[in-house]
């Protein structure tokens, strides 16, 4: 039997606001330190030691998801300027591999592709496997063919840290330009394609300035265009579909501001404020004309909780406001997307995403309707500013990955593919259905359930529950189909999302309630799903595991201690364990940016008194039995470091904790290994240690 790492005990004391908290395994965050690595690499083979009785079930799983893949495959075409662009896959490789292929002129039906037969005409833009060959870990960040379709931009990371260097390649000659910019947060072409724009990060990993690059000029001689110094506030740009501005835009999570540059004119010109920075109030900006005036609609929650869509002239953007769609509690408008005659309107009603056509001429929204009761649609793959056909993605718990085409003339839904489940399967198979807790405040919760319907009705009988949360940044768990949660399926176990507050599915008011103040809504919300499930039979607290990941680490931490008894195991993923250590330092990456979300324990008593109360590593308790927990990481994570989990792993094993597994990525960030069979086993290694937890390995 192996024995379990124990990290030294070395106090460092932390004192704030008159408290003192003596953290004994804070040394563990010196990442060059080889005493540090020879810890994280003992944990690593601690774990493989622990879970080597599920290496044959890791395999099946692994076996499974691999055999319900076409892995040799390809993307719907889109159409931009005179070429078809598509992304495939072939079997054995890890990477996807970028392509176009010329379009006949006034054709915008795009063309069927079977995987493994040569697509005529084709050309190799970027082929991700010869770009990741010797090294451990690539991410791209950026990917841009300029509008005269004759040069590439892509920006690779080969670390996981999302520092990114900016190549290009003449798509003529096939050579390699040696305009090269490292260290970057992405980039892409100007309009005219004489140049890129491109943004870098400051100490704090924060986007904060913007640069432009004219090809073939040493990077020396880089203009820098704006530059954001307020810590809180990230700053970003992209160019208009209308190819008219260059769109600058800065913003917390609670504050935006943007700026146009006209780019018939100078791009290095003074950028134009659109509307002044105000505390609180965030907006977003789009292009449209018409009648034959500019126009830019503005998405914005002044006086708006669930935001308010309003038009104003281009020329004079803090004059007259022309309200397109008021604000309606309930109804949260996310987005809009402008194109030639028409524009797309991103809103969320009733817990689920929905997309409306915007008449610019009498304001009328034209939502369009779906038959599932839960269901995601959103509009993807349209770059032109004007063409016959709208491009939308839709998918379910239990409907693969489908990609439409919106005839705008005729209305009608173009079905252009649907991901292939290889195997045998049918959706009719399966079901899903949304139910409902209630918190200890009386605030009732949404709960998403899919299962494989010859296993019973949740509720007939105590069945495996797996139970996914979130919570925090607005951001909704919203349907959406995986091949690799088939094998939970049929194995019996029924999956759930608990839509707990801090996340967006119920409006801007959701989210409020789930932030700084109100933060434990976020885990207490979570434990009340979970008890529901048990009360109505679905499962039982020996026969349910809970999963979350990064700010839903958090979460899996926290729920630890106020409902050990309640799961049988968690899997915390990069899980943000250590949180107010972390907010409290302002050097480290996004912390300063982090205020907004959390609360400013570094100035405010209050806050830091509040965070002390939840931030799981500093509650790890003595005395109590926990579940079987493991938590994922990476050493090269920027947004949530190693440290965290590796010290929360510590405390929870000086208290007596049995089954705390830590697994460390040491080429890795946080999004996880790279490559996509990489990404299939690390999977079937969490989902083989949930089903051991469950009873089913």
């Amino acid at each position: 039997m192996t024995t379990a790492p124990i990290a030294a005990r070395r106090t460092s004391i932390r004192t704030h606001h008159g408290d003192s908290f003596a953290d004994p395994y804070e040394w563990l965050r010196e990442k060059d330190s080889p005493e540090v690595i020879a810890h994280l690499e003992a944990e690593n083979a601690y774990t493989d030691a622990e879970t080597a009785h599920l290496e044959e079930l890791r395999e099946t799983l692994f076996g499974e998801i691999k055999s319900r893949v076409q892995e040799t495959d390809l993307s719907v075409p889109s159409r931009r300027g005179q070429w078809w662009y598509y992304g495939r896959s072939e079997e054995g490789a890890q990477y996807g591999i970028q392509c176009r292929a010329a379009a006949e002129p006034g054709d915008w039906t795009p063309p069927t592709l079977e995987p493994g037969v040569p697509v005529p005409g084709e050309e190799i833009l970027l082929d991700g496997n010869v770009e990741a060959e010797r090294h451990e870990f690539f991410s791209l960040g950026s990917f841009d063919v300029s509008d005269d379709a004759t040069k590439l931009l892509w920006a690779p990371d080969y670390e996981g840290d999302e520092l990114y260097t900016i190549k290009v390649r003449d798509l003529v000659t096939g050579e390699a330009l040696a305009d090269e910019i490292p260290n970057t947060g992405g980039g892409f072409f100007t309009p005219d394609g004489t140049a890129i724009v491109y943004t870098t990060r400051d100490e704090a990993w924060r986007p904060d300035t913007l640069w432009l690059h004219r090809l073939g000029t040493p990077v020396a001689e880089d203009v820098r265009l704006f530059h954001e110094p307020d810590e809180r506030f990230w700053l970003g740009a992209g160019v208009t579909r209308s190819r008219r501005y260059l769109v600058i835009g800065v913003g917390s999570s609670i504050t935006s501001e943007e700026y146009l540059v006209d780019l018939q004119g100078d791009i290095t010109a003074e950028p134009q404020l659109v509307w002044p920075r105000t505390e609180g109030v965030e907006y977003s900006v789009e292009h449209a004309i018409v009648d034959g005036e500019d126009r830019l609609y503005i998405l914005h929650n002044q006086d708006a909780l669930d935001f308010e869509l309003v038009s104003v002239s281009a020329s004079a953007p803090q004059g007259a406001r022309h309200v397109v769609m008021p604000h309606e509690a309930g109804r949260r408008i996310l987005d809009v997307d402008c194109f030639r005659d028409y524009a797309v309107v991103g809103f969320r009603r009733e817990g689920l995403e929905r997309i409306g056509l915007l008449d610019y001429r009498t304001d009328a929204v034209e939502e369009l309707r779906f038959d599932e009761p839960l269901f995601a649609a959103w509009p993807a793959g349209n770059p032109e500013w004007h063409a016959p056909f709208l491009r939308l993605t839709y998918t379910s718990f239990v409907t693969p990955s489908t990609v439409y085409d919106l005839d705008l003339a005729s209305r009608e839904l173009v079905l252009r593919k649907r991901q292939p489940v290889l195997g045998g399967y049918d959706p009719a198979e399966y079901d899903q259905e949304r139910r409902w807790a209630t918190a200890p405040d009386g605030t009732r919760v949404p709960i998403s359930l899919v299962w494989k319907k010859s296993f019973g009705e949740p509720g007939a009988e105590v069945r495996p529950v797996h139970l996914y949360g979130y919570g925090s940044y607005e951001h909704s768990i919203d349907p959406g189909f995986s091949v690799a949660r088939l094998s939970e399926l049929d194995r019996g176990v029924v999956f759930a999302v608990a839509h707990v507050r801090g996340g967006g599915e119920l409006g801007r008011n959701w989210y409020e309630d789930g932030k700084l103040q109100n933060k434990r809504n976020t885990f207490t919300d979570f434990v009340a799903c979970a008890e529901h499930l048990i009360a109505t039979g679905v499962t039982s607290a020996e026969r349910m595991v809970a999963e979350g990941g990064s700010a839903g680490g958090l979460l899996m931490g926290a729920v630890a201690n106020l409902a050990p008894s309640t799961f049988a195991g968690i899997l915390a993923s990069v899980p943000f364990v250590d949180a107010l250590t972390s907010i409290l330092d302002p050097s480290l990456p996004l912390t300063v940016i982090e205020w907004d979300e959390w609360g400013d324990p570094l100035h405010d008593p209050e806050v830091y008194a509040y965070m002390k109360t939840y931030t799981p590593y500093e509650n790890v308790q003595e005395g109590v039995t926990y579940p079987r927990i493991l938590a994922m990481t990476s050493l090269n994570d920027t947004r949530v470091l190693y440290v965290e989990p590796a010290k929360w792993v510590a405390a929870l094993r000086h208290v007596g904790a049995q089954d705390v597994l830590l697994k460390c990525e040491m080429a890795a960030g946080h999004g996880g290994v790279s490559g996509r069979y990489n990404a299939w086993r690390e999977r079937s290694f969490e989902l083989a240690w949930m089903l051991d937890a469950l009873g089913l390995a």
